[in-house]
């Protein structure tokens, strides 16, 4: 019998479920465990967390616990992968355009005006794995908000598995992951522009049984400042909010990672998106901002109401 638990954390609503009921209070002890480490090594608000400390020393290498330099690895992998387009040296363009502080904040109080500042590229990031240490060059500040979430969601749900013996999903506000065997009939998953209203949001549910799914979105993290609107997806060319071509961008890969950086580079790569994700062979579904919705890659119809 499965069984499952959500409450908020990091600033969203976090669920597990396990596929044996007797497991749900360890699998949530487990996760909540993995969110608080993760919290402790990569917060942006937080100011004894690591990577504060990493950027108020940009230009001196620094010593990293394991945890900070997966998370780093895994952001310029992204970079990588995506030929600069998800890069995690934005962290002083968020902030220029008004995201910077806790999100709840940035809604409560806005901002009055906005500038503009350059991303410094992730070149600008050097790790050394021997010795333990990133470098960051002088001019460069790290946020892990694109990839650090899904890389939690990986983490739990393998330590779940591999703990507790149990097919296990952890979704972090639509950044999901799957470890172990699924139900029969797989995990039923709802895509939404606006995972917050839980049951309540329209959408699609969908079937999955492994790896994981990922929706980026330009509606739910989104804020005014001066007299424009800014969501917290940033396109590196311009150093402000990337246009809003897609509402929300969702996709289904190997892991959630995978499925996480894709979904924010189509957010980003605008029109060019469905061409670029169907050359990868990941499902994915994109809602436009006139709510158009377009499929590639196999993910599957919806049905017609």
């Amino acid at each position: 019998m499965a069984a499952s638990a959500s409450w908020p954390a990091l600033g969203t609503t976090v669920s597990v479920f396990v596929t044996e009921a007797s497991a749900i209070g360890e699998a949530r002890a487990l996760l909540d465990e993995e969110l608080a480490a993760m919290d402790r090594a990569c917060s942006r608000f937080r100011a004894d967390s690591e990577l504060c400390r990493m950027n108020a020393a940009a230009g001196r290498a620094v010593a990293a616990s394991e945890l900070l330099l997966e998370a780093v690895d895994v952001a310029l992998r992204a970079a990588r992968a995506t030929d600069g387009d998800v890069d995690p040296t934005v962290g002083r363009a968020l902030r220029a355009i008004g995201y910077d502080r806790d999100f709840s904040a940035v809604l409560q109080d806005g901002r009055p005006s906005v500038s503009q500042e350059p991303v410094a590229g992730w070149q600008g990031v050097f790790v050394d794995r021997q010795a333990g240490t990133v470098r960051l060059a002088p001019d460069v500040e790290l946020d892990l908000g694109a990839t650090a979430k899904a890389l939690a969601a990986d983490r739990a749900a393998r330590q779940i598995n591999e703990a507790l013996k149990c097919g296990v999903l952890v979704n972090l506000g639509g950044d999901a992951s799957l470890a172990g065997p699924a139900p029969a009939g797989g995990w039923r998953v709802l895509v939404t522009d606006d995972h917050r209203r839980g049951g309540d949001a329209g959408g699609q549910t969908v079937s999955i049984v492994a790896g994981g799914l990922a929706t980026s979105s330009t509606t739910v993290r989104r804020w005014m400042a001066g007299d424009q609107p800014r969501h917290h997806i940033v396109d590196p060319r311009t150093g402000v909010s990337a246009e809003v071509v897609w509402r929300t961008a969702s996709v289904a890969a190997g892991s959630c990672v995978d499925a996480n950086i894709a979904s924010t580079a189509a957010i980003v790569r605008g029109a060019r998106a469905p061409t670029w994700l169907h050359g990868l062979g990941l499902p994915s579904r994109l809602v436009g901002a006139n709510g158009e919705i377009v499929q590639v890659g196999g993910w599957p119809q919806e049905a017609l109401a």
